[in-house]
């Protein structure tokens, strides 16, 4: 990842996520993440003359944001009963490599970013160039885990030659805590995911490689592309 002065990086995320406005169904619930360039692709979505029907957030943190923009917040539940659909969901990324697999959960919303996400028929991610990485794991990997289970998940992120790190700052909005891992090997991502997500304690690891994105909108200095994953959902 290349690091880009702050005004430059914010720049960037608004022109991702204008781009981002392009995908959206008109008249349809939309699916939206958390972080910085989420909030200002929030912003974005309050400008609209016909904005979405609703949104269903993965945060509490991007919920608030949404309602103080006065955009229509839905929970999934509601929305899944009722048999409706989400087509779209927009999210960031923390790193993102060539094939649009991601580490995710720098704002500790993973679990629920996953659960969105699957429950959209296409993942959009916006995200400025510095996102992106050639191999995931320069940024640590976050693995939510239920509290009891922290010592015993982070003995067998060891045994893989990780380096757990409790996170500083409270509990996650699901009552959970995040480990922090560096220095896994991350050159196969899919059967890492797998393999943390089956141990008992483990709610979501932050690697959103099994199920990546299925189109990133990515914005340099030079302007924004658009990238599409082999096999994408939509």
């Amino acid at each position: 990842m290349c690091k880009l002065p702050a005004m430059q990086s914010s720049e960037l995320k608004r022109a991702a996520a204008r781009a981002a406005l392009d995908e959206l169904v008109v008249g349809a619930v939309l699916g939206v993440g958390s972080g910085s360039t989420v909030d200002v692709f929030v912003d974005q979505l309050a400008t609209l003359a016909s904005p979405p029907a609703a949104l269903v957030c993965a945060s509490e943190r991007t919920a608030a944001r949404a309602r103080s923009q006065g955009l229509r917040v839905r929970e999934l539940n509601e929305v899944l009963a009722g048999g409706e659909s989400i087509p779209i969901y927009v999210d960031g990324a923390d790193e993102i490599d060539s094939q649009l697999r991601m580490i995710k959960g720098g704002g500790a919303a993973l679990t629920r970013e996953k659960i969105v996400a699957a429950a959209s028929g296409h993942f959009v991610c916006i995200a400025d160039v510095s996102k992106c990485v050639e191999r995931l794991g320069a940024f640590p990997l976050p693995i939510e885990v239920v509290p009891m289970a922290r010592e015993l998940v982070a003995r067998r992120v060891r045994a893989l030659g990780g380096e757990p790190r409790l996170r500083d700052g409270g509990l996650t909005d699901n009552g959970n805590e995040i480990l922090d891992v560096r220095g896994l090997d991350l050159s196969r991502p899919e059967q890492v995911e797998a393999h943390i997500e089956q141990w008992p304690g483990v709610v979501a690891a932050g690697l959103f490689a099994v199920h990546g994105a299925d189109t990133a909108i990515i914005a340099a200095p030079d302007g924004v592309e658009r990238r599409k994953a082999t096999g994408a959902r939509g």
